[in-house]
């Protein structure tokens, strides 16, 4: 009996569609490496229950008049919310109304959420199949789209890169280290500057005592060191223009300087400004990388990190950082030749 590997059997099968319809077969005609990746759909939706959640208290927030609400969760794929006074329900739903209004979809609009106002006071708002799939192929979109980012600053040569159901097929025909690849491609990227939370001693927070806001975060380092960091995000990778590896000539280390765009500059002046004397910390995929003290104010958007970086740690951060982050992780499923 003969066995396939599930990258063979796809391979096979977009082969077969390819001859059926007459299209040209590009896998077959662009020999070479593999990678077969799986989109983590459960975070996708995940991420944007959370993103949801944060723009229910937005609206109820910035309302003509003040709602009164509690309970603000999120519950399985669901968004609820108890208003404290029933005479604002209507009030409440109105306020609201841009959170079920229908979106646009790539085959027309698609209705993410539905409100269920059923029982008195309570309001859920619950991601439809329709808005899961919506976000799983925006997700997949996007992830295409950082892929090919990588893919070209990394010089690969004639990469051809196509979905399938939950994931993405990449081949880059040549690669020689095809693990270091994928590991590569698969990195989210997810890079933020948060404040260190000094209130509370770090051993406490490890033992469960972590205040309201702040969660505890480690090191790469072997042991793990571990940091009381605030949750909220000062300055986040989005804005990020550019990132290179460089050799400090102070130090003789590697680091990685990068450039922050208008908001970014503004908001990360704004924030040094007012935290002088306090530990920040840089998180890459939640994990802290440094945690530098904010000596004076950074006013030009000009910021370089270091941390014991080796040149291909460097490198490879810099490289995160100009393409960006993937909206999600993506598991390596398999890796062919």
């Amino acid at each position: 009996m003969v066995y396939l590997s599930r990258l063979k059997v796809i391979l096979i099968g977009l082969a077969l569609i390819s001859m059926a319809f007459g299209a040209p077969n590009v896998l077959a005609a662009v020999p070479g490496a593999h990678i077969l990746f799986r989109l983590d759909t459960d975070q996708v939706k995940t991420r944007r229950l959370e993103a949801m959640r944060d723009q229910v208290r937005t609206l109820l927030r910035d309302a003509e008049s003040r709602i009164s609400y509690s309970g603000l969760v999120v519950s399985g794929l669901t968004v609820q919310l108890r208003i404290g006074d029933p005479a604002q329900v209507e009030a409440a739903k109105a306020a609201l109304k841009a959170v079920i209004d229908p979106i646009a979809g790539k085959e027309g609009p698609v209705q993410e959420f539905a409100l269920d106002d059923s029982e008195r006071g309570l309001l859920k708002f619950t991601m439809t199949d329709a808005g899961a799939k919506y976000r799983t192929y925006a997700a997949l979109t996007q992830s295409i789209e950082v892929i090919k980012n990588r893919l070209n600053e990394l010089g690969v040569a004639d990469p051809a890169i196509q979905l399938t159901d939950d994931g993405i097929l990449v081949q880059a025909p040549g690669v020689a280290d095809l693990h270091s690849l994928a590991q590569t491609l698969a990195r989210q990227g997810r890079l933020s500057f948060q404040l260190v939370d000094t209130s509370t001693p770090v051993n406490d927070a490890v033992n469960g005592q972590a205040p309201a806001g702040s969660s505890v975060l480690y090191t790469l380092d072997d042991p793990p060191v571990p940091y009381l960091v605030e949750d909220r995000v000062l300055v986040s990778g989005d804005s990020v223009l550019d990132a290179e590896a460089i050799r400090d000539s102070s130090t003789e280390q590697f680091v990685v300087a990068f450039r922050l765009d208008s908001k970014g500059t503004q908001r990360f002046k704004w924030a040094t400004t007012r935290n002088i004397g306090k530990p920040f910390a840089v998180i890459l995929d939640g994990q802290v990388i440094s945690a530098p003290m904010i000596r004076e104010p950074i006013e030009h958007g000009t910021v370089q990190i270091s941390g014991n970086f080796t040149v291909d740690n460097a490198k490879e951060l810099a490289l995160l950082f100009r393409t960006g982050a993937l909206p999600a992780r993506l598991t390596i499923v398999e890796e062919a030749r």
